[in-house]
């Protein structure tokens, strides 16, 4: 018997970036003192080597990152007819005290509405929001999606507490963010998650581990948190989208599921770990068809979405072929490239006519 054909949708990336300069001159006028000593953090973590190359490529894409005519130009090229647009991640500045982050997260809110406004039948957006204050979280969020109308919010895999004499971290276990989870939930706001910088520090500092190993890593750590507390099962119908594939959690969930038989302590979630890869979504930026076959085995095709990290060096140029040189079947190709997208509401305008994904 002959395979269906399948089915078309718009293309749809949903893991792409601007560049807001003025919150970043809003953060080093407002608070000088925590903006210097974030960034002799990122030197440290980096090294010398990668901030230099860090430099020279963001130099070299300002274009991508901030011109709305070359973005859909490129999307053109890649065959892409939407992008799910999130600021970038060193625009999280987790550093800030209460009412910084705040006035922070509303202007990266108003930003993106703006930016996504002159291109609506291209472009949705994604908003901020404090993750290193959850008291504050609920009030950026609404803002987001009831204000600006965005379709949820860019998050980070853990925060330190500014106000916090000791520091605290907050991880995404974290009780104190559970009227958070609530409200996305009841809302279906998409909470995209993508980390950025690692706890592990001066270890990462030579040959870009700062990127290669801590992106992965803090997937998994974070993704983990959200999944042995039981955050899942509390909240059923939350929309979690992990970048990269979800780092190395997705197809490495054996040992956690052990833990969850034969220890006590991994057992906050209801199910062994793995059957979550179900209740989650993840990008398909994995920089290998292998990988992203063993993505897809794992989570399941109507799971993965068409990812590109836009437009970073350590994306994807061609996401579209990317995902086709990885040999799906056509229906699970079909939902990578834009069905899943559709499923989430992230879709192109009713005018915009959808491109054969097979």
């Amino acid at each position: 018997m002959s395979a269906r054909p399948a089915e078309t949708h718009p293309t749809v990336d949903v893991h792409a970036h601007v560049l807001l300069p003025a919150l970043q001159q809003l953060v080093a006028e407002q608070d000088p003192a925590g903006f210097a000593t974030h960034q002799e953090l990122e030197v440290r973590r980096n090294g010398p080597a990668s901030m230099a190359a860090s430099g020279k490529m963001i130099k070299e894409r300002w274009p991508q990152l901030t011109d709305l005519d070359r973005r859909l130009q490129d999307m053109d090229a890649q065959g892409v007819d939407v992008q799910l647009v999130s600021p970038s991640p060193s625009h999280f500045y987790y550093f800030a005290g209460r009412d910084l982050s705040l006035e922070l997260a509303r202007r990266a809110n108003q930003a993106v509405r703006e930016y996504v406004d002159r291109a609506p039948d291209r472009l949705h957006g994604l908003g901020l929001v404090p993750l290193q204050h959850p008291e504050l979280m609920i009030q950026a969020l609404d803002h987001a999606v009831l204000e600006c109308g965005l379709l949820g919010v860019e998050i980070g895999s853990f925060a330190a507490t500014p106000d916090d004499p000791d520091r605290s971290t907050v991880e995404l276990s974290d009780q104190r963010l559970e009227p958070f989870w609530a409200r996305a939930e009841e809302l279906g706001a998409l909470v995209f998650l993508h980390p950025f910088g690692c706890s592990l520090d001066e270890r990462l500092d030579r040959f870009y581990l700062a990127n290669t190993v801590s992106q992965p890593a803090e997937n998994a750590v974070a993704l983990s948190h959200l999944i042995f507390s039981g955050v899942l099962d509390r909240h059923p119908g939350l929309k979690v989208l992990a970048a990269h594939g979800g780092g190395y959690l997705p197809t490495k969930l054996g040992r956690s599921d052990h833990a969850w038989k034969v220890r006590p302590e991994a057992r906050g979630c209801a199910e062994p770990p793995s059957s979550y890869l179900k209740r989650l979504y993840f990008d398909s930026l994995v920089h290998s068809p292998e990988e992203l076959r063993a993505l897809v085995a794992a989570a399941g095709p109507e799971q993965v979405l068409l990812g590109s990290d836009y437009p970073f060096d350590m994306g994807s140029d061609s996401p579209v072929t990317e995902v086709r040189e990885a040999g799906l079947a056509s229906d699970d190709e079909a939902q990578v490239l834009g069905g899943n997208a559709r499923t989430l509401g992230i879709a192109a305008a009713a005018a915009l006519t959808a491109r054969p994904t097979a």
